[in-house]
């Protein structure tokens, strides 16, 4: 089953959270800096623990280095 998920990341936030607002839109607060790519490793695994799948099976579309990313979950 392949899907697509949109998500506004906020970054430097005191604890993870997802916040789901819409079909597969969500908000992610996490708690890396957006530096080294930090912040995108904490996404996919904060992911992949979400919808039960590996974090191998996460990819990016979209958005790497933007609040605003686009991913495909297979």
């Amino acid at each position: 089953k392949r899907m697509i998920v949109n998500v506004r990341v906020k970054t430097k936030s005191s604890e993870q959270k997802i916040v789901k607002f819409g079909d597969n839109r969500f908000l992610i607060y996490l708690v890396s800096e957006p530096e080294n790519n930090e912040a995108n490793i904490e996404l996919i695994n904060l992911l992949s623990k979400h919808f039960g799948v590996s974090v191998k099976n996460i990819h990016f579309k979209r958005g790497l280095t933007s609040q605003d990313k686009m991913l495909e979950i297979t």
